[in-house]
């Protein structure tokens, strides 16, 4: 755990590390749950995604809090929050920002300013991203990708941390627009929200009905998670972990020996960035849970939210109702923990490996 190209890292033992880990995700759920009633899968995730340094997608029905538990975690994070309501007619000038000119009384010189947009803050909530066409959702791509916004060939660096947590309706389909592959795959994690238990929902009510003034406290600020991300960051893997990711990516790109559920119902499967997210937020889990030890328990536990959203299904899976999650759910039954697939003996064996 200890990372040694960072001195203070290297003062500190792993069990310190993996403890203000494990502290700052408790102090987060505290003060969230003053506003946030259930939901604990959804903040988890989201909280993993930001100690990961990845963005994440909310999808749900119209009123389960989505904006509310947005803002809340920017506020409990003391970072700068910003919220972009998408409309069919918003442009991408109105996210990255635009230049104006500006005169100078004093000596009558004009000159291009650039004008910073919402997407100059910490936290992003993008509010229905699916109803802005594509040229305004691309805005977001270089954003997401580079941290940087290129305006009249300059670049404005965004500031650190960024992450952008963006919020979609499922049910809607007249007037939006849907989100290209290429976008869903910038997203670390795609967070299914759904219906409150009767009894949080009740909690809900009577929370509503008091009408209780809320303070949400910062506990955590930007050089805490930039701490937070340099530990996870660093955390060892065992290689089964890493080869137990590697197979369930693989197997679903089809191929010789891939489960028949993938052959019937995928069209397309995930990409090598949904390897790279699955390790990381398998070491996220782990040490918001207060372990250093990644196992493969830790990978089955976040496979649903990284790979949900990166797997492209068939006509018949819409025909048979078969849903990304059950397909995930068949895999992680069907994809053994340890044990050697034709692909890993390739990547194991050195001879075979150059022959592929």
């Amino acid at each position: 755990m200890t990372d040694h190209t960072d001195p203070t890292h290297a003062e500190r033992t792993g069990e310190e590390l993996i403890a203000r880990v494990r502290e700052a995700s408790d102090a987060l759920r505290g003060e969230i749950a003053k506003v946030i009633v259930g939901q604990e899968d959804v903040v988890d995730q989201i909280l993993m995604a930001v100690f990961c340094d990845g963005h994440a997608l909310l999808v749900g029905v119209p009123g389960l809090a989505k904006t509310l538990l947005v803002s809340t975690i920017a506020r409990a994070m003391d970072l700068k929050f910003s919220r972009i309501q998408f409309t069919p007619d918003l442009m991408p000038s109105d996210i990255t920002g635009t230049e104006v000119i500006e005169e100078d009384k004093a000596t009558g010189r004009r000159e291009l300013r650039f004008v910073p947009g919402p997407i100059f803050a910490n936290v992003v909530l993008a509010d229905e991203i699916n109803r802005t066409p594509p040229k305004t959702q691309a805005a977001l791509l270089e954003s997401m990708q580079e941290r940087q916004v290129s305006v009249g060939g300059v670049r404005h660096m965004l500031p650190e941390p960024f992450f952008v947590l963006a919020t979609q309706n499922p049910l809607e389909q007249e007037g939006t627009y849907p989100l290209p592959e290429a976008q869903l795959d910038r997203f670390m994690f795609q967070v299914q929200i759904r219906y409150p238990t009767e009894s949080e929902e009740l909690e809900v009510m009577r929370r509503s009905a008091r009408k209780d003034e809320v303070v949400i406290d910062p506990v955590i600020d930007a050089a805490a998670i930039r701490e937070v991300r340099r530990i996870v960051r660093h955390c060892p893997v065992p290689d089964f972990v890493l080869r137990y990711a590697l197979r369930l990516v693989r197997s679903t790109r089809g191929g010789e020996g891939a489960p028949s559920i993938i052959r019937d119902y995928l069209s397309w499967g995930a990409g090598p960035r949904a390897s790279e997210a699955l390790v990381h937020a398998a070491k996220a889990h782990a040490l918001t849970r207060g372990t250093g030890v990644v196992t493969d328990a830790d990978v089955r536990a976040v496979a649903h939210p990284v790979l949900r959203h990166r797997i492209l299904t068939n006509f018949n899976a819409e025909a048979d109702q078969i849903t990304p999650d059950a397909i995930l759910d068949a895999l992680l039954e069907q994809i053994p923990v340890t044990g050697e697939s034709e692909s890993d003996r390739r990547l194991s064996d050195p001879m075979l490996r150059d022959r592929a």
